[in-house]
């Protein structure tokens, strides 16, 4: 599971705001080149969304062994 949420993470910050970005940067979101947007907001609504999918992945794997908070 961390391996999935840290390949999404690279993916995210990395590929899409450095490496894939000219390649991004021909289709336009809002007016802005969509390797500009993840760059300065979208990588953060994924991280985002990362940080409450993490979240509820460790509450099932606490409920799993019976080390969960009441």
């Amino acid at each position: 599971m961390l391996t999935k949420i840290l390949i999404v993470w690279f993916l995210v910050s990395f590929g899409a705001g450095i490496l894939f970005a000219p390649a991004l940067n021909s289709i336009h979101l809002g007016g802005y080149p969509l390797g500009f947007w993840f760059a300065q907001q979208g990588a953060m609504y994924v991280f985002i969304a990362l940080i409450f999918y993490y979240k509820k992945k460790m509450g099932e794997i606490d409920r799993q062994f019976d080390v969960h908070e009441e």
